[in-house]
């Protein structure tokens, strides 16, 4: 039964056309209702917030808090009084309490026609207890809906003692929802229209299920974060705007591409703890790739200080018509731009590292090894395979090994190409580097095989002197070498011979190149530290390598060589 102290009433006067458009229109789904009973508790300085979602039987709603509540006087001459500006009515923009206040327009509390057709308050002020209720039905009777009418809610309690000092509760009944509650899903769209402060606490909970508080974690927990930033600390672009510093916030990059159905592309815009533009891009070309893994919020509190409102209704959308925020879409527009090309070198970065944690192979280090003129070619196809934002990393992965075994380091391409009886052999001293010790036994195997073509059993030095040229000195009997001619079996095309010159010129030639292998590089290295003979660069690694590359060509010669 309503209980009454005294003969007072409630009333609100309003035109039902108003509460239709700014409330039932305005707010037809459950998060933006409830973020606007929440956000009344936080301008009420309340520290904790109770949302109980109840469908077992008939649904409520029920969102309680413990802030400053309301007296029947308060009731009457700011809750029920549709356009109130509680800032130039109270002369603060501060609450009691300290906080910024969110409310300007005093149109949220018709948000809860929205989704409901009776709405209970149950308010505390003092240790006095107030409480009454609207329906929807009653409002819309009784008069012309563009006509203006006084309406008295119906009041349930009057100034009653109560054991609590203070708080509010708000029921709302007559839901107009099919479907059942969903605390989880609901907490994920509260965590996105507001930045919550340690000191305010917001639970939610369904039926007899375990609470759950809300955080600001929650906003980005579904999503896998690459790279991040703090606005302003960690964003450096030359920019004059006189505002940027008041810029706050946090933005990500996502490691693959953010879901269309999250809403959650885009940077969000906060003024004063609650959001006031769903995430986007401030700007009409969001064709980059970029755009698809950008989130992120930003606070934007200095434009609740301009003259003219630019803030809507429902804090969906700002006016970005007017000059100052004109200003403001200018810098961030400025800042996007930054902040891809800054994505794209950090993201770059983490995909070559990824890279080479899958592959095992250092980039860097690999072609330092590479010949120059392939290596030159191989720009474009690296920085496709780290900085293509749509190459998966399975295919960057199987791309990059492919390719390393195309085009191996320098001295592995190098030893690709040297003749197979060396391959076995110097391959050991490829792997460890030494490339002193590959010519040396090298040119110990070449001795060998031309011993063995030749049957030969002179010396080595001996050998090497007599095995390919004619016009030497015969050793003493009985080691006399049968010559090996390294171009005896070759024509022209046409069947005809070569010119003798030509013949003579190979033959001597290829048998003072021997000789120079053994003169020239074997014995030294023999004979010296190869420490000394690279350090000194008498001798380097890359004159082994040349020195390789010729004896690959005498063993060529030798293979097709044949004895006089």
């Amino acid at each position: 039964m309503p209980q009454n102290n005294n003969s007072q009433k409630l009333k609100m006067t309003f035109t039902p056309n108003t509460i239709e458009h700014l409330g039932v229109r305005m707010y037809s789904t459950l998060p933006p209702v409830v973020a606007e009973l929440v956000a009344n508790s936080q301008d009420a300085d309340a520290t904790r917030v109770n949302i109980h979602l109840k469908d077992q039987e008939n649904k409520e709603i029920v969102v309680s808090d413990n802030g400053h509540g309301m007296s029947f006087t308060d009731i009457n001459e700011k809750f029920l009084r549709i356009g109130r500006n509680r800032r130039s009515d109270e002369g603060s923009q501060i609450s009691p309490g300290g906080r910024k206040v969110i409310g300007k327009k005093g149109l949220g509390k018709l948000s809860f026609f929205g989704i409901a057709h009776e709405i209970e308050v149950r308010t505390t002020q003092n240790y006095k207890r107030n409480s009454f209720i609207m329906k929807w039905g009653d409002i819309l009777s009784d008069g012309e809906r563009d006509k203006q009418k006084d309406y008295s809610p119906t009041t349930v309690e009057n100034d009653v003692v109560s054991e609590i000092e203070k708080g509010t509760t708000i029921i709302l009944r007559d839901i107009q929802r099919i479907s059942d509650f969903n605390a989880e899903t609901l907490a994920d769209n509260l965590s996105r229209f507001f930045i919550i402060d340690q000191d305010f606490n917001i639970y939610i909970k369904h039926n007899d299920e375990e609470e759950i508080l809300i955080k600001n974690e929650r906003k980005y927990a579904n999503l896998t974060q690459e790279i991040e930033w703090d606005v302003p600390d960690n964003i450096n672009f030359d920019n004059t705007y006189e505002r940027k510093l008041e810029v706050k916030g946090h933005l990500i990059a996502t490691e693959k591409p953010i879901p269309p159905a999250t809403n959650m592309k885009g940077i969000t815009l906060f003024s004063r703890r609650k959001l006031v533009n769903v995430p986007e891009y401030f700007s009409d070309s969001t064709s980059s790739h970029f755009f698809t893994y950008l989130t992120g919020w930003l606070e934007v509190d200095f434009i609740d200080d301009f003259g003219e409102d630019v803030i809507g209704t429902n804090r969906q959308s700002l006016n970005w018509e007017h000059p100052d925020m004109v200003k403001l879409r200018e810098y961030l527009q400025k800042m996007l731009r930054w902040l891809e090309t800054d994505w794209r070198a950090k993201r770059a970065e983490i995909k070559q590292k990824k890279l080479e944690t899958s592959t095992g192979i250092k980039i860097g280090e690999w072609r330092e090894h590479i010949p120059k003129n392939i290596n030159d070619n191989l720009d474009s196809i690296i920085n496709a395979l780290t900085k293509d934002a749509e190459l998966s990393d399975d295919k960057a992965v199987s791309s990059l090994k492919g390719l390393q075994n195309i085009i191996k380091p320098y001295p592995y391409f190098h030893w690709q190409n040297l003749h197979p009886t060396l391959h076995n052999l110097v391959f050991p001293f490829y792997k460890s580097e030494d490339y002193y010790k590959a010519v040396s036994e090298g040119v110990i195997k070449y001795i060998r095989e031309v011993q063995s073509h030749s049957s030969s059993g002179l010396t080595d030095s001996q050998l090497i002197k007599h095995a390919f040229i004619p016009d030497q000195p015969a050793p003493p009997a009985p080691q006399i070498t049968p010559e090996l001619s390294v171009v005896k079996k070759f024509k022209r095309p046409n069947g005809t011979d070569f010119e003798v010159l030509t013949l003579e010129n190979i033959s001597k030639g290829h048998g003072l190149l021997a000789r120079a292998m053994w003169l020239a590089f074997r014995n030294p290295i023999h004979h010296e530290l190869a420490a000394d003979l690279k350090d000194s660069g008498l001798y380097t690694e890359q004159d082994c390598l040349d020195a390789l590359g010729l004896l690959s060509h005498l063993f060529r010669r030798l293979d097709n060589s044949e004895t006089y």
